[in-house]
Formats: C-alpha cells, structure tokens, sequence
C-alpha cells in the first residue's frame, strides 16, 4: 500500500456560534410573530377607528419602519462565526507578498504630528519581512510640518526598529510602549542590559518629540504659507531616506521604504476626501513598490501587535478561497476607552456582533481601517484580452508606467529611476483622472462619504468575499472620541454617507439583487444605509407624537384589558432584553446597555436626522459634500468627565436644543399624563404612552440633569435650555390645534 502525503495543516479554522444562532432564530421567530400581529391590530383600526387618524398614522408608520430595521437586522444574526488563525504554519519569509501600508492624515491640529508618526513608526515595525514593507503617508493638507515628522521619524526609527526586532517587542507604538507596563515583555528579556538600552532608546524618543514640537514652533517652515494652504497646494512625493552619523551601522538595520505623498489640491477640482487621497496612494505605491497587498490604517490607528500582517495572510495563502477573497477586516479598537463609555466610541455593536454575523455570509463590511485589501480587488489585474489599450486608459488614466503595474504585481521598485519622482508628482496632480472613471468603476469608490461602505458593497457585489478576525489581542488601538459633540459629528457624516447610497441607484436592495448579492447579504447592507433615514424617522416620532396625544388624551395603544395590549409590551420587552442578552454575553455590565441605549436614540433625533437632510440636499444640488476631521486631540477637564462616565453637553446647539427639547416635551406629557389619569380616571386607555414616556425619560436623566442640576461646564447652558422650552411650547400648542381641528374633522 502507498503512503499518502499528509495533508497541509489548516492556517486557519472557521468557528459556528451554534447556541447563538439557536438563540438568534427562536427569538426572531417569536419576535416576528408578534410584529405581524402588531400590524393586523393597526391595519384593523383603518376600518373601525374612533379617534383621529393622523397620529394613528404616524405612529403606525413609526412602528412599521422599525419592524422593518429589526427584520434587515436579522440577516446579520442568522449565522455568527468567529476564526482563529495560525501563521506559525505560513511558508519562509521569502514566499510571503509585499505589503504596501496606506495612512492617512489632514490636519496637524486635529490631529497630532507625534501621535501621527507614532502609527507610522508601528507599522514600519511589523513583523514581516522589511524589504517587502511599505509605507506610505498622504498628508491631504500638505503641511510642512508633518514632512518634518516623517524625517524625524525616520532617523528615530533606525534606532526603534532593532531594538523591538532584538528583544521581540509586542507593543511596537512608541507612545505606547514608553507609556505602558513590562507586561508584554518575556521573562527572559527582563535584564539589565534591556532596561539599560530602553533607557537608551527613551532618551532619543524623547528627543524625537521634541525636534517636531520645536519644528512646529518653527516659524521658518510656514515660509510658503501664503502660496500653499491646506486646500491649495501642489503633489509632493518623496522617499523618506537619510542616515545620520550618529545612527547605527547601515549594514545593519534593515529599513521599510518610507515614502511621504501630498496630493495636489485646487478649489477648482473636486478631491473627494479620503477615498481620492487612498486612490493617490494607489497609485503612486503601484510605480514605487507595487505590492499585491495593501493595509490600510487612519491615523491615529498604531499596530497594537506586529504579527497582524500574518495574520491576515493565513486567508489570504488558503488555496480553497483564496482566489476571491478580497479584504481581511480587523475590528476597530481604541486605547483610551473607558469602562463607562458613554458615548459608545467603541462602536461595541458593530465590531463584537454585527461584524462576526456578516463573516458567515460573504464576509465582513469594509470598515475604513485595519483592513489588509488586496490590490488585484481593487484594480483589475491585467488587461483583458480583446480590450482596447486607449479603453484601459480611459478608466486608468493616461499613464503608461501604471498601466505597466496592472499586468504585473511583482515587487519591482523603481525609485532608482530618474524620472520616477516626477512621474509619481503627475500620479499624484488634482488632473490626473479628469475624463478617466477612477472612483466610478475602479479602486476606492466616490460620490459618498462613506466610501469605506461603497467601496466593500461594490466588491461584494462583483464576487469577492471577505473575512472578519478578531484576536483576543487588538492588533489595532485608536484615539477613541471622548466628548459628544465630536461623536455627533462624526455620526452625522456616517449618516450623510449612508443617506447618499440608499438614495442613488446603488441602494442595496435594488442593485445588490441586480449584481446576484445573497438575500441576507443585500438585507445586511440594507439596514446599514438605511439607518439613517429609518431609525431619524422613526424615533422623532415615537419621542413626540404619543406625548402629545397624552396631554390631549387621545389613547395611541390598547386598553390594558385587550390581548393586543400584551402584543405591544412583549415587543417592546423582547427587544430591550434581547439587546441586554448581546451586551450580557459579550461580556459587558448592564451600564453598556443603558449607554447603548441611550447613545442610540440621541444619534437617531439628531446626527442621523442631519445626515438624512444633508444627503438630501445634495441629491437635490443645494449644497455640495463636506468632511470634517475628528479631532485627535484629547481635553484634561473632557477626558475626565468622559472616565468618571459624566456627558459633555459642550456641543453645538443644533445637537443640544433637539434632545433638551425632546426631553421637556416629554416631562410635560408625563406630568399631565398622570394628572389625567388621577383625574379622569383613563389610565387604562393611557399607560402604554406613560409607559413610553418613562422609559424615554429614565434613559435620558442625563439630559434632565444637565439641565436643571449640574453646575460644571459639560452642563446644558441656560440659553440652550430657554431656547428648548420655547420650542417646546411651540410644538405643544400648535400640535393640539392640529388634533383639535382633526378630532372635529372626524
């Protein structure tokens, strides 16, 4: 008998959360069941009503569109998976790909210089190969100040890089190892001679901050400031690459390419915001180095582990899927998170539950960050047989050196060149995809703000799959958001962003059946971009309509006796403790669900809403896009208030008035609701709306308390909150006029 050959050992297995899918599809089957019996007590009331109809209406439709975003939900929990990788077993250093490595960056205020050159710094440290280690920042406001940075951090990191790579450093982000524990240190590295070099290597990073510190400070870089400002200024490309007399042996330290990239911008041309700054480095990277890997990092977001670049290629050498495995996402974790995370900046929703269910479908949705991409994904990987070379161009753009680079994903570094620099400038001017469809049909997609979701959508829809790993160790760690007013902000982007694909022709649940997209993979996406618009809706509704009805008694639910009354409280029931048994077995105290709770509904009545309107704006061509940064840098008083689990009501009045607002229309009903009931004796028509009211209430204490108790800064200012009265006596009276003149019309 012939001995076979032992199979290859696994680089990675695939784990079915078997009792959670149990769990996920009993619940939905009973929780679907009493939504269908919801919607034939309310389609009945059309044909035997005896109170107005038009509150009836809304608050049906409120329902309705809720109904709705629970029932897209549920493709995400119909089968959760999680992985676990083993790059142990991946072949020799010499087999492994190149990387290119993408960070981006805009605005040195907001976000720091040293903090920006401690994540490039971490990447150039990863474990892999150095020679098949690139690096490349785009600096979108062409700030001299960040090109200094990366010199200085060059020099630093002929230093850094040995010392992590001689004593396996697990924490390769200098900030954070300097600043952090000897934890993550070996036993056996614990010597005198460690402590006696880190000392060593702490002194020279001490002096790295400060060189960029006094370069800031420097008047003489702002030299071109009144010619170069960070909306107008020309490309710059230059590879980072010195070696001062006091550095170590050249011979000796083995270096990734470092390559600084400042796009040219014109007010005249249209940038695109991320998604055109990624397609610059896209392009530049494709002449430079041209690896068939990306990774792509914000700024702000340091490798946390050095083996995250092997990680990710255990999928992608897995010959049984290789071939279409587009992207493996990381989850997006951050250092700075405290236990009583008010303002849920670590998104736990998204990257502990929702992520893990989309993975047992076709994978993961792209998330911005922390995501290793391949670049024959993005780009097609050689021109077809029978095309047109001038029809390549025409989507590629006119350049024959990265035409070059499609047909061939080899390493093949051409800095050496004379005419590389400039060729790479031209790659990276404002006019180069003029007349070309870079943006449309190829690379990181336009026309929204989100482009990390159109981008994912778009390769899902052309085949390619993706995969979600999540280590118990974070192989990323970010600045978190630490007040309200950035979390508004940001969300309010993100609703833009989402707003504008549910309304173009890409909207999920027309094209993903178009391309063939899997039910649950379009429902998925579907309740990603609809978000917005659904949950604004709906929630402005149900925080307004039923209180008013309360104060006019007019009863929007059941009596007590009636056996619909049960339908409405086990639904209401059934997604609070279904949203408590996620928080529960994620590992998390009952305070995140609360926190989830309430961060949720004031995202829905304000950042959502304004989203919603700015996306609609711009489809009716009212305003044009528009990206703000989140801010980086962290307060002393903010950052306190944040850990001690305190909001920071030190935000704009548009964000503030709505939920102050909301929140006195809601005390008032509740008090007149309860004098009603005392006194007319109607409590069993009327509960189920003082039942809402409470629990709106009780959620929202916080925005009560900064009203009328606290006296710190974070507290709602006076004029904010008289300003919010005055809206609500506003909407008070002349929503029970309008009942009025209904309830006599009827």
């Amino acid at each position: 008998m012939e001995n076979s050959l032992p199979l290859p050992l696994p680089l990675h297995t695939c784990h079915v959360h078997s009792f959670s899918i149990l769990v996920n599809r009993s619940h939905a089957l009973l929780h679907f069941t009493a939504l269908a019996s919801l919607i034939f007590y309310r389609a009945s009331f059309l044909f035997t009503r005896t109170n107005p109809i038009l509150p009836w209406l809304l608050v049906f439709a409120a329902e309705f569109l809720l109904s709705l975003m629970w029932t897209l939900g549920q493709a995400y929990r119909w089968r959760l998976v999680s992985r676990t990788v083993y790059p142990e077993r991946l072949p020799s250093d010499d087999k492994l790909p190149g990387i290119d490595v993408f960070i981006c960056t805009v605005d040195p205020d907001k976000e720091p210089t040293v903090d920006v050159m401690n994540t490039v710094l971490s990447a150039m440290a990863l474990d892999y190969p150095p020679e098949k280690l690139h690096v490349y920042l785009s600096d979108d406001g062409g700030s001299p100040i960040t090109l200094q940075g990366m010199k200085e951090a060059w020099r630093f990191a002929l230093w850094w890089l040995p010392f992590c790579r001689r004593y396996d450093v697990k924490t390769r982000c200098p900030k954070a190892f300097f600043g952090g524990s000897d934890e993550d240190l070996h036993q056996d590295l614990r010597s005198p001679e460690f402590f006696k070099e880190r000392k060593n290597i702490k002194e020279k990073y001490e002096n790295f901050k400060e060189a960029i510190i006094r370069a800031k400070e420097d008047s003489n870089l702002y030299g071109n400031a009144k010619s170069s400002t960070p909306r107008d200024h020309p490309s710059v490309v230059e590879v980072i690459e010195e070696h001062p007399e006091d550095s170590p042996q050249e011979n000796q330290v083995k270096m990734p390419l470092l390559v600084y990239v400042a796009r040219e911008k014109r007010p005249s041309h249209p940038h695109h915001f991320k998604a055109g700054a990624l397609n610059v480095l896209l392009r530049v990277s494709a002449l430079l180095s041209n690896s068939p890997y990306l990774l792509v990092l914000d700024c702000d977001m340091y490798c946390n582990d050095p083996t995250s670049a092997r990680q990710a290629m255990c999928f992608h050498f897995d010959p049984t899927f290789s071939s279409s495995l587009g992207f493996v996402q990381f989850p997006q974790r951050f250092h700075n998170n405290s236990q009583k995370d008010v303002y849920d900046s670590e998104i736990r929703y998204i990257f502990s539950m929702a992520w893990n269910g989309f993975d047992g479908l076709r994978g993961p949705i792209l998330s911005g960050s922390n995501f290793y991409i391949k670049r024959k994904a993005l780009c097609s990987g050689s021109r077809p047989e029978g095309i047109n070379l001038e029809e390549v161009k025409s989507t590629f753009g006119p350049s024959n050196e990265f035409i070059k680079s499609l047909q061939d994903h080899k390493h093949n570094l051409m800095i050496n060149e004379r005419n590389s620099m400039e060729v790479a400038k031209v790659l990276a001017s404002c006019a180069y995809e003029d007349e070309t469809k870079w943006g449309e049909k190829a690379c990181f997609l336009y026309h929204s703000l989100v482009e990390d979701v159109f981008t994912g959508f778009t390769l899902h829809c052309k085949g390619w799959r993706s995969v979600y790993l999540n280590p118990r160790r974070p192989q990323f760690l970010g600045t978190g958001i630490t007040s309200l007013n950035d979390r508004l902000v940001q969300g309010t982007r993100w609703a833009a962003g989402c707003a504008e694909i549910c309304f173009s022709r890409f909207s999920p649940l027309i094209y993903g059946p178009q391309q063939r997209m899997s039910l649950l993979q379009t429902m998925g996406y579907a309740e990603v971009t609809f978000i917005p618009l659904l949950y604004s809706t709906s929630v402005w509704c149900f925080a307004t309509i039923p209180q008013l009805c309360l104060l006019n008694g007019i009863p929007l639910y059941p009596e007590v006796s009636s056996p619909y009354f049960s339908v409405f409280l086990f639904i209401f029931l059934s997604a609070l403790f279904k949203h408590l048994y996620e928080v529960l077995t994620d590992g998390r105290p009952i305070r995140t669900w609360r926190n989830e709770q309430r961060i949720w509904m004031i995202q829905s009545v304000t950042c959502q809403l304004y989203g919603t309107l700015d996306a609609v704006m711009k489809l009716l061509g009212l305003r044009e896009a528009s990206f703000m940064p989140t801010n980086k840098v962290m307060d002393g008083e903010q950052m306190t208030r944040y850990e001690k689990g305190v909001i920071d009501f030190q935000a704009s009045t548009m964000f503030v008035a709505p939920l102050a607002t909301i929140a006195i229309v809601n005390v008032a009903s509740l008090v007149g609701g309860i004098i009603r009931m005392v006194i007319v004796g109607d409590w069993r028509r009327m509960l189920g709306q003082v039942l809402l009211s409470c629990y709106i209430l009780v959620m929202n204490y916080a925005i009560i308390e900064a009203m009328v108790i606290r006296k710190d800064k974070g507290r709602i200012p006076l004029n904010v909150t008289l300003l919010s009265v005055a809206f609500s006596v506003i909407f008070l009276s002349f929503g029970s006029i309008i009942l009025i003149m209904s309830e006599m019309a009827f």
